[in-house]
């Protein structure tokens, strides 16, 4: 990047590095996850929300604390999930 100092050498993956700093990340957040073990091949590993029982989206909807979920439709749960 011109114009930015180096990350220095502790740093693993000084591309990754940047793109989270670009992204808004702190300094040390993005050294963090760059320097983490295996960091690109976490996640992703849920279903989609559309591919899940509605059941399923109101539990997790409970876990994470959204009111009024009873009352949702599987679309406002989906969308209430997404916005949290």
């Amino acid at each position: 990047m011109p114009g930015r100092k180096s990350p220095g050498p502790q740093v693993k993956d000084k591309d990754q590095y940047e793109a989270l700093r670009d992204k808004g990340y702190s300094k040390e957040k993005s050294a963090r996850i760059a320097n983490s073990k295996g960091a690109e091949h976490r996640g992703g590993k849920s279903k989609k929300y559309e591919d899940r029982t509605k059941q399923s989206l109101y539990e997790e909807a409970k876990k994470v604390g959204i009111e009024g979920r009873s009352k949702m439709t599987k679309a406002e749960l989906a969308h209430a999930l997404r916005t949290n």
